[in-house]
């Protein structure tokens, strides 16, 4: 059970949502606030003084006052209005963290929602109604506010609803809450505005790719002690005290990770006394490397958790003080920075991870047979692997240009700087995805090098983690198609199997 008090929720608790469908509970305290903050705002609209987004247009419409019989119908035609988005809908994962993060948000007290709209929000997670929302179509500012128009329609019995079965067509909204037992609400003033102003959508996405990027990255570091046992690298560039005295976190973390998988390899100690000095940089550099990724992914980790667990409606109902004050705590800078910056840093893995690949697969490089198949000409091997892992690598370096660096005004100016959270949040995911593919290319030829290495084993942790490996996908004996083994491999990754398998609490 995960208990939302708009102030303590992690990602790890979002993730159990997002993917384990955790049950969902609201805090005594904050059902009290968010009663108090209704109170203000049934309040301000006794007493009809103008409120933007209570009975006045929205936007650029700011300034239109709204008759007294109309606010409900406002609420609505905002919900009906700002539907607009279009293309792929979010995964269900997705749609759950979004549902969660906006509940959650709500939970805080400043949104001036009413507790009963704020249960049948949750009563989606619970029901597993999961609002069909487009990913594109946010700017980031004023929030999210297509996708969560999207989930709210659902809300009001409108909207879509994505289908237990993949493929299938979207269930009407109406239709999936009857389903599930559930009722319509109807919106009372400001409750519309309330329900989609906000970055929760970037930060749901966002905030998934920060758990992803970390497994990813615990994953590249087994992945890189593969590719160093393979080609023979020394294990002395990742002592301790080299990292000690540079001091960036990330970086001794990564060290001290492939010091721990490399030790008491066989294949290590066979080449102790070789004489060669000093590796290339894909060997020698991956804890600068990989290090540098993890502080990305820090960095991006703490701005997410904030964002999980801040106000960011517009306006704001101060409860203690009886206010409503307007502001621009929905614009996404700070998501989208943070993803820009993630993209970044799981590129800085796929390259580097890349170029542990190539050395492997070339022979006069590696002292391997040539594309890792023993009857190189006759058969090609890894060939394709790489050149696959190539394309993935020049599609990141291209995803990984800041969205946050551009901005393009909207709602006839009155919106003239943007933030684009929800676009790069996107572009983070999927370099995720991407990046992980291309260390599944990198673990592939790794296991198939410590094969070809016979009788010489690699270390314990290693072996574990080839065994692995093995037990879903066979050593290459002759040419087969590699795709399919990258995609179980790359599942491997993703679902944590690959780093439990070592059997060592990795950093």
């Amino acid at each position: 059970m995960v208990t939302l008090d708009g102030s303590s929720l992690t990602l790890e608790s979002l993730g159990a949502i997002a993917f384990d469908r955790a049950p969902v509970a609201l805090s005594p305290d904050a059902a009290a606030r968010v009663r108090a903050s209704r109170a203000v705002v049934d309040a301000h609209v006794a007493r009809g003084t103008p409120v933007y987004g209570i009975n006045t247009g929205f936007g650029a419409l700011a300034d239109v006052a709204i008759a007294p019989d109309q606010l409900s119908a406002l609420q609505l035609n905002l919900l009906r209005s700002h539907a607009a988005g279009v293309g792929e809908p979010l995964s269900v994962p997705a749609v759950r963290a979004l549902t969660a993060l906006r509940a959650n948000v709500l939970a805080k007290g400043y949104s001036g929602i009413r507790l009963e709209t704020l249960r049948a929000l949750l009563a989606l997670l619970d029901a597993g109604v999961h609002p069909w929302v487009p990913a594109r179509g946010s700017v980031g500012a004023s929030g999210d506010l297509a996708p969560l128009a999207h989930l709210a329609l659902v809300l009001v019995g409108e909207g879509a609803v994505l289908p237990a079965a993949p493929g299938a067509a979207p269930v009407p909204g109406a239709a999936a809450l009857a389903r599930a037992g559930l009722r319509p609400v109807a919106l009372a003033p400001k409750e519309g505005l309330a329900l989609i102003n906000g970055t929760q959508a970037s930060a749901a996405v966002l905030g998934l790719a920060v758990l992803g990027g970390a497994r990813l990255a615990r994953a590249a570091d087994i992945a890189a002690a593969l590719s160093i046992d393979a080609l023979r690298g020394s294990i002395h560039p990742f002592e301790a005290r080299l990292h000690a005295v540079r001091a960036v976190p990330g970086q001794a973390a990564s060290a001290g990770n492939l010091w721990r998988l490399v030790e008491g390899s066989g294949i290590n100690a066979s080449h102790e006394l070789c004489g060669k000095v000093q590796d290339a940089y894909a060997l020698r550099c991956a804890p600068q490397v990989h290090g540098s990724a993890r502080e990305a992914l820090d960095f991006a980790r703490r701005l997410v958790t904030i964002e999980a667990n801040a106000a960011t409606d517009n306006p704001m109902v101060f409860a203690d003080a009886g206010e409503i004050v307007s502001g621009g705590n929905f614009h996404g800078a700070p998501v989208a920075l943070a993803a820009d910056t993630l993209a970044i840093g799981l590129a800085q893995l796929s390259t580097i991870s890349e170029r542990r690949v190539d050395r492997m697969l070339t022979s006069h490089v590696s002292d391997l047979p040539a594309f890792l198949t023993r009857t190189s000409g006759l058969s090609s091997g890894l060939m394709m692997a790489q050149v696959t892992a190539a394309a993935l690598v020049s599609e990141i370096k291209t995803l990984a240009h800041p969205a946050s660096a551009d901005t393009i005004p909207t709602s006839a100016g009155r919106e003239d700087h943007v933030s684009m959270s929800m676009g790069a949040a996107l572009k983070a995911f999927r370099v995720l995805e991407l990046a992980r593919t291309v260390v599944a290319v990198e673990v592939l030829a790794g296991c198939q090098a410590i094969d070809l290495l016979a009788p010489l084993e690699t270390s314990p942790p290693l072996a574990r983690v080839h065994h692995a490996v093995r037990a879903v996908v066979p050593v290459l004996d002759e040419d087969r198609p590699p795709a399919p083994d990258i995609e179980r491999i790359a599942a491997l990754i993703e679902n944590g199997d690959l780093e439990r398998a070592c059997e060592i609490d990795l950093a």
